[in-house]
């Protein structure tokens, strides 16, 4: 019943950055996502991917993977655009 919860409480929390990747990837616009911040967020993701896997919690440990995953596609754009807003 435990794992349940945790399977539950990551597929809502997860989904919830599903709409701004989707957005960002289709749109490429970052201009209002603070870079500093989903650096940091993706540092936190990967340590929780670490715990995850240490205590061997499958909810936790696939719920960052997923997150981890939709950070990093905001994180590369926030990235390029930033790159390409310097060099112009």
């Amino acid at each position: 019943m435990i794992e349940i919860l945790g399977f539950i409480a990551a597929v809502l929390t997860t989904g919830a950055f599903l709409p701004q990747a989707w957005k960002t990837v289709r749109s490429k616009n970052t201009s209002g996502i603070s870079l500093p911040m989903y650096c940091l967020l993706m540092i936190g993701l990967i340590l929780w991917i670490i715990y995850g896997y240490m205590i061997d919690s499958k909810p936790i440990f696939y719920a960052n993977v997923v997150t981890a995953t939709f950070s990093a596609f905001i994180l590369f754009y926030t990235l390029k655009n930033v790159i390409r807003s310097k060099d112009r």
